[in-house]
């Protein structure tokens, strides 16, 4: 899948917290900092998203976009 955003940080899932309609997915980076990103709930079981699953971070504007290859 090609994407317009230029930055790309490797990361592994750390924690999902779901509810009906949206989660809240946080991230570990190499550099000593998290990040977070809120997508559909359908999003997460789309991904197949899994706590210390790797994933890449696609920044974009204020959106932190995962993105599991």
């Amino acid at each position: 899948m090609k994407y317009g955003a230029r930055n790309a940080i490797r990361a592994k899932v750390k924690s999902i917290k779901t509810s009906e309609i949206m989660s809240l997915v946080k991230f570990d980076i190499s550099n000593p900092a998290e990040m977070a990103s809120v997508l559909t709930s359908e999003s997460v079981e789309d991904l197949d998203l899994k706590i210390g699953d790797e994933v890449q971070l696609v920044v974009k504007a204020i959106h932190v976009l995962p993105v599991k290859e």
